[in-house]
């Protein structure tokens, strides 16, 4: 613990940090702009090292942004402070492309590595406004409010949610999975509020001491690295707890005109108590031990067709060749293991419904779907037959164990084109399908199960199940899940219900009819 803190402490960057920061603290001319300077030298980068390994070009990159910082201290003319402000725009703008990339290299998933993520992207808004104050430009604000966005942006919009992040590494739960989309959707909805909209201001501190509150019982119920670690980040909490009411009688005031909170004394109090021991504090107890990732690498194989199906060949009788290798088919009925491994003996009836609040976006997708011939459900929930066939794929062009097509239409329309394989983690089988997209291919990992005699798939679990969404390289997960139940209704007949979600709210069920052709019967 102490050479994590000596590594993160007497480094080349901090070092030079530490030196641009008091030689500020002697030069600038308004000592309460030291309190967005100190995270701007110290805490930022501290926050980016714990966080990456600092590389040669890195470190150099990072001189250079500190180097403009300090010099703004010292360079007299606008034009100089100007390019000087820019070159720090550059650097939280590659801090925030950085973010964005380990976003699209993971997707929705880990709550506390997408709150690292955002915070990084949230930098570049702080380096916007805070060129904007040194620029002069006419915000709408005066130049002080422009400058307390450009510290918002810093503290509240970087710092919490690397915090926040680094935090959830060590403790995940569904209150802190609740708290975190509240905490990282704050920065933005207090700015559109002091912007615009006072009242919205209000409500979004008052969600915000929700979340706060919550995080400082939850971290006073977390194992932390050391007693020490433990005590810095509880204060650095805690001390959010006490800041955040002001902040609320200041919006109470603008929203309503009571109360009254002055920002002279947001600058001494909010902004002192915020800079010296939440971002201090914080940063402190993280360098002791910065935890570190659970996000595990996707390893499982993905289809590489992209585009349009190619290689598929012979015809196949069913959708796996044998369902046993996924779940005990001696607790499933006949009909619906045979379903499966015969499946062309079977006839497809289906009636689609969008939820309500969703039948505008499906209706404008289907212009599109149309002409895809991908994920191309009809509007109507009238029941519809669907007919298909099933073709072998060559495993070359596909890139997976024994991959098979299964091409549904309604008419002469294709609805789905699903790429079904399968592939195998820790002794557990797992369904593999993609639905070949335009430069990309969706890809659904289901993992089955047998509940009184009941199948169940579902893209929901630990592990490899989810929706995800191929291209290139990249494996991006989707805030979409679906799950499939299939029922026995008789001899030869069957229900199956496909339910789907975004964000965990429904938008698309399908029911299906399956019947046993009569010559196969």
């Amino acid at each position: 613990m102490k050479a994590n803190l000596k590594s993160s402490l007497f480094n080349s960057i901090t070092l030079v940090g530490m030196f641009f920061f008091i030689a500020s603290s002697i030069l600038t001319a308004k000592p309460y702009l030291l309190m967005l300077t100190v995270a701007q030298l110290f805490f930022v980068p501290i926050m980016l090292q714990l966080l990456f390994e600092t590389k040669r070009k890195h470190i150099i990159f990072t001189w250079i942004a500190m180097l403009s910082i300090f010099l703004l201290q010292v360079v007299p003319s606008s034009t100089g402070q100007m390019v000087l402000a820019f070159i720090y725009v550059i650097f939280t703008f590659f801090v925030a492309f950085y973010g964005l990339k380990r976003f699209f290299n993971r997707g929705f998933t880990n709550w506390a590595e997408i709150s690292i993520d955002i915070g990084m992207m949230y930098l570049f808004l702080g380096g916007l406004w805070f060129f904007a104050y040194v620029a002069k430009i006419d915000t709408g604000f005066s130049p002080l409010i422009t400058w307390l966005t450009a510290i918002h942006f810093h503290y509240s919009a970087f710092l919490l949610p690397i915090s926040l992040g680094f935090f959830g590494r060590l403790h995940d739960s569904k209150w802190y999975r609740l708290i975190v989309p509240i905490i990282l959707a704050g920065p933005m909805l207090v700015a559109i509020g002091i912007t615009a909209w006072p009242l919205l201001e209000f409500i979004s501190v008052l969600l915000y001491i929700f979340a706060i509150f919550s995080l400082i019982v939850l971290a006073y119920r977390t194992c932390f690295a050391s007693t020490v670690q433990a005590v810095l980040i509880r204060i650095s909490y805690s001390v959010l707890g006490i800041t955040i009411i002001f902040s609320l009688l200041y919006a109470t005031q603008n929203a309503f005109g009571h109360w009254f909170v002055s920002i002279d004394f947001m600058l001494r109090f909010h902004g002192l108590f915020n800079s010296i021991l939440f971002g201090m504090l914080g940063v402190a107890g993280w360098m002791l031990a910065p935890p570190e990732t659970k996000q595990k690498v996707y390893n499982f194989p993905v289809s590489q067709m992209r585009g349009t199906l190619k290689g598929a060949g012979r015809p196949q009788p069913g959708l796996v060749d044998d369902l046993s290798v996924f779940v005990n088919t001696k607790a499933l009925p006949k009909t619906i293991v045979d379903f499966y491994e015969q499946t062309d003996q079977y006839q497809l009836f289906a009636s689609v419904k969008w939820a309500t609040w969703f039948k505008p976006l499906a209706s404008c997708y289907k212009i599109i779907s149309t002409q895809l011939q991908q994920l191309n459900l009809p509007i109507s929930s009238n029941l519809t037959e669907m007919t298909f066939k099933i073709q072998a794929v060559d495993p070359t062009v596909d890139g997976r164990k024994n991959p098979r097509a299964w091409i549904r239409r309604v008419k002469n329309n294709i609805v789905f084109v699903a790429i079904y394989s399968q592939h195998e983690t820790k002794g557990r089988t797992y369904m593999n399908i993609a639905l070949p997209l335009p430069y990309s291919s969706m890809i659904g990992i289901l993992q089955l199960e047998v509940v009184d005699g009941i199948l169940i798939l579902s893209s929901e679990g630990k592990g490899d199940p989810g929706i995800y969404l191929a291209v290139g390289k990249t494996l991006f997960k989707l805030p979409l899940s679906e799950n499939f139940l299939i029922k026995e209704t008789g001899a030869g007949s069957l229900i199956a219900q496909h339910k789907m979600r975004i964000f965990g709210i429904p938008f698309l069920q399908i029911e299906y009819t399956i019947i046993q052709n009569i010559r196969a019967g």
